[in-house]
């Protein structure tokens, strides 16, 4: 069938086989960053500004009071879930980050590149000319001291 086989070419390319890996990284990568906030950074900063756990930052917009999200999210209360928003805008800014620095330094080394082979010599001006051996210009098709032709 040609839609299959036009597939197949599709995935086989290579650009969109790299692009295929890149994802899969970056959710695994993601989910590394996700646990660095979650586990690693919030925890610490909490306890530096009160004992404050960031997951359960929350405002009810019911009125009532509940003791953690949790509770509320039992409820069925509407909520407003702050220390989640606050975890997930830091897992932006980290991956970001971490985008932004590898793309420079990808940037870098493409605009340092070294070529593999260097640029071809440039043709030559001048020739010599078979007869008289004077120099001539290499676009020439006479010699301008022996009158002779030059192939």
């Amino acid at each position: 069938m040609p839609v299959l086989r036009d597939f197949r070419d599709f995935i086989l390319r290579g650009n969109v086989v790299d692009m295929a890996v890149g994802v899969i990284i970056g959710g695994a990568f993601g989910k590394i960053v996700t646990s660095l906030v979650n586990d690693v950074l919030m925890p610490p900063i909490g306890k530096l500004i009160g004992n404050v756990d960031f997951k359960d930052l929350f405002v009810c917009l019911n009125g009532r009071a509940y003791a953690s999200l949790d509770e509320a999210t039992r409820a069925g209360a509407p909520v407003i879930k702050l220390g989640v928003f606050f975890n997930q805008v830091l897992d932006f800014l980290i991956v970001a980050a971490v985008i932004f620095f590898v793309v420079n330094r990808v940037t870098a080394l493409v605009a340092a590149r070294v070529p593999l082979s260097p640029p071809p010599p440039p043709a030559p001006e001048t020739r010599e000319c078979p007869e008289c051996a004077e120099t001539v210009l290499a676009r020439a098709r006479r010699c301008k001291h022996c009158g002779s032709a030059l192939v």
